[in-house]
Formats: C-alpha cells, sequence, structure tokens
C-alpha cells in the first residue's frame, strides 16, 4: 500500500488506518465515478420538463431561470457548509449524506410536483450537489493514486471530469425519453432516479475509506475562501470553470423553452437529446484534449466554445435549427475541455490535506458565477426576446474568454496578478 503523503507534509496527526475497505481502490474508483455521474444527473432531471411545467403551471422563462438559480445557490451553500468536511469526517460519510439528500429532493419532487415544491425541491437537490461534487472529486483522486501510485493524473482528471459533465447529460436524456413515453411525466423521472440515488447510497457503504478520523475532534467551521496555486493560477481556472457553466446553464434552462417556442419542438424526449448532445460533446471534448499541454487545451477550449457560442445566437436569430444545433455541440465541446482544465489546475495545485477544501472554493466561484450568468438571462429575456438575450448572453461570455486569454498570458509570462 502507498504510504500516504498526508504526515510528510505537515498535517494534523491521525489515529489508526482508513476505515475498512468492502472493496478494493481500483473497483471503488469505478464505483465513485458510477455514484458521481448519477448524483450529478438527478440534478438536471427537471431540464426537459420545464416546458410541461410552464404549460400547466404558466410561468414563463424567467420563472426557469429563477428555479436554476434557486439550484445553484444551493450549490454554493453545500459547498460553503460541507464541501471541505470529507477533508476531516472521511470520504464515504459525505458523500452518502450528500446522496441522501438528493434523495429527500426526489421525493419532494414526487410529493410536491408545482413551482411551490419545486423551488425547495431544487434548492435542496443543490445542497446534495454542493457536498458531494468536490467529496467525489476528491474521492476519485484518493482512490486512483491508491490503485496507481506513480501513473499521474491523467485518469483522475478524465472521469471526474467525464462523470460530472456527462451525468449533466445523461439527466435530461433519462427524463426526457420517461416523460415522452410513460404515464406521469413530470413524476416517474423522479421516481427512477429516487431509486437510482438510493442504490448509490447502499453501494458507498462498501468503499474504502480514504481518509483516517483524527486523534482529536476539530470544532466545525464554514468552507475557507483560499486560492490555492496563487491568485492568478486560480482565477484563470474560475474563468475556465464559469465559462464552460454558463454554456450549460444556457442549454439547460432556457434552450428547451426555445425548442418549444420558436422550433415547435415541444417534445421532453427532443429537448432531452438536445441538452445530452450538448454534454456528450462536452465529454468528447474532454477526452480529445487529455494529451494536450493546458495552453493548447485552453486555447482549443476558448476558440470552440467563441465559435460554437456565435452560432447558438445566430441560430436562435434566424431561427435555424441546424445552426443552433451544431452550435450547441461545438460549444459543448469548448465548455468541457475549459472545465477540465480548469479542475486539473486547482487539483494539481492543492495539498493532499486540503484537496476537498480547494474544490469547494473552486466550485464556489465557479456557481456563483453561475447563479449571476443565470439570473441575468433570465431578467435578459424578460427585457427583450430570448434571442436578443442570447446576443447579449455570447457578448459576456466573449469577455469571459478574454479573460481567460489574458490570465494564461499573465501565469506562463510569471507576471504578477
Amino acid at each position: 500500500m502507498r504510504v500516504s503523503t498526508r504526515f510528510r507534509r505537515g498535517a494534523p496527526a491521525r489515529s489508526g488506518r482508513p476505515a475498512g475497505a468492502g472493496v478494493g481502490n481500483a473497483v471503488g474508483f469505478r464505483v465513485v465515478a458510477a455514484v458521481f455521474a448519477v448524483a450529478i444527473a438527478f440534478s438536471t432531471v427537471p431540464t426537459p420538463l420545464y416546458p410541461l411545467y410552464e404549460k400547466r403551471d404558466g410561468f414563463g422563462a424567467f420563472t426557469v431561470t429563477v428555479v436554476f438559480a434557486v439550484y445553484a445557490v444551493g450549490v454554493a451553500v453545500g459547498l460553503v457548509f460541507t464541501g471541505h468536511l470529507s477533508d476531516r469526517m472521511g470520504r464515504r460519510p459525505v458523500l452518502i449524506a450528500a446522496l441522501l439528500g438528493e434523495l429527500a429532493a426526489a421525493l419532494g419532487f414526487l410529493l410536491w410536483p408545482d413551482l411551490a415544491g419545486l423551488l425547495p425541491a431544487r434548492f435542496v437537490t443543490g445542497l446534495g450537489v454542493g457536498a458531494a461534487t468536490p467529496t467525489a472529486t476528491a474521492y476519485l483522486q484518493d482512490l486512483d493514486a491508491r490503485a496507481r501510485p506513480g501513473e499521474g493524473p491523467g485518469r483522475f482528471e478524465a472521469v471526474s471530469t467525464a462523470a460530472n459533465i456527462g451525468g449533466l447529460g445523461v439527466g435530461p436524456l433519462v427524463a426526457g425519453l420517461l416523460a415522452a413515453y410513460v404515464p406521469a411525466p413530470v413524476r416517474t423521472p423522479y421516481a427512477v432516479f429516487a431509486v437510482l440515488l438510493a442504490a448509490a447510497a447502499a453501494a458507498v457503504t462498501a468503499l474504502p475509506e480514504t481518509v483516517a478520523h483524527p486523534t482529536r475532534p476539530k470544532p466545525y467551521r464554514v468552507q475557507r475562501i483560499r486560492a490555492h496555486g496563487g491568485a492568478v493560477l486560480f482565477g484563470r481556472a474560475v474563468a475556465c470553470a464559469c465559462a464552460g457553466l454558463a454554456v450549460f446553464g444556457l442549454f439547460t434552462s432556457l434552450a428547451p423553452a426555445f425548442l418549444a417556442s420558436a422550433l415547435h419542438q415541444d417534445s421532453p424526449a427532443v429537448a432531452g437529446a438536445m441538452v445530452f448532445g450538448v454534454f456528450a460533446a462536452a465529454v468528447l471534448g474532454q477526452l480529445l484534449s487529455t494529451p494536450l499541454r493546458p495552453a493548447a487545451r485552453e486555447a482549443i477550449g476558448v476558440a470552440a466554445e467563441a465559435f460554437g457560442c456565435a452560432a447558438v445566437a445566430v441560430g436562435m436569430v434566424s431561427g435555424n435549427p441546424v445552426l443552433f444545433l451544431v452550435g450547441g455541440a461545438v460549444a459543448g465541446l469548448g465548455a468541457g475541455t475549459l472545465f477540465k482544465a480548469a479542475v486539473a489546475l486547482v487539483a494539481r495545485a492543492a495539498p493532499e490535506e486540503l484537496r476537498a477544501e480547494a474544490l469547494a472554493t473552486f466550485f464556489l466561484a465557479a456557481y456563483t458565477g453561475l447563479v449571476v450568468t443565470s439570473l441575468g438571462l433570465g431578467v435578459a429575456a424578460q427585457l427583450t426576446t430570448q434571442a436578443t438575450a442570447t446576443l447579449w448572453f455570447s457578448g459576456f461570455l466573449g469577455l469571459l474568454l478574454a479573460t481567460i486569454v489574458l490570465l494564461g498570458r499573465t501565469s506562463r509570462e510569471g507576471r504578477p496578478a
């Protein structure tokens, strides 16, 4: 077994071995990847269902973006209060608690399937995702390092980002198909994911723990906001993540309504397949960019996202579905590439004993940007058409992508922030 570097880096002394393992590290790595994908997939289940809610309850695009922003706020709160806890309490209990929180949200969707229930259920979903995302990401890195000592972080980076972004795409696809072809379209998808979340929580109980308990319990504290790796590197990572999440936010909030209203494609299956295509392209971008150097990875991500979002905006303005869908795929490819680059930057810069804390800080900053972007889209959609709002969004994204290029040059040239 590989000796932990936790003691060599001056971390607090810990007693005993990490909690017993029902499965090995290699199997545990695959189980955590699958569980992570399920947890993230549940967060996008409502995406193809929004047009159904809109028809039934009579709310519009602004309400949809508010619902999405409530979820993002829940993620931010979960990150602040629980995202770092697995560094001291262990990965396994925090991940189980996050999954049970999402299970409670699924039951809320089932028992209270209207707007008054949608808002608190989305907030609780965000809490679960906020706890699960840094915990599962750190868990994957721990298990990969134990299963493949000395092999480098390439597999962890590819699998963690694929589970994260791929899960975001699987949720709308499964929910859209269920809503289109089975009874009770706004209830059945949540029932299916409630079963999956319960099974995922049960599976985590058999996993090996990678964090031993401290000899003396520490008092609870909220998440510390620290830029691990320096201000320029951290700012660059957050800008990359915000650019990727902004694209995902567009396609999981306003895009299904645009398909239904402007392109007359109101099937939940079509909306789910469209969103899945964007996230599938994101996963493809992550896989294709794995052998590239960080600078090349960022450059390709910036170029692809800029071109794709421009095509999406033109497709929305002109009502051209082909240009809209192709632009979405290209933007997704760029967003996935940038998101992978961002996670890699933070994971490599953080010390092992503060890994979950560093990732929680990173995701907190990224999701804060997502809240602002989502609400901005909603306000813009109220003031003008969805197509014009998307044009404004593209301009904002262009500024963000230019910031990534500037920070990348600053980092490579070694100038101060």
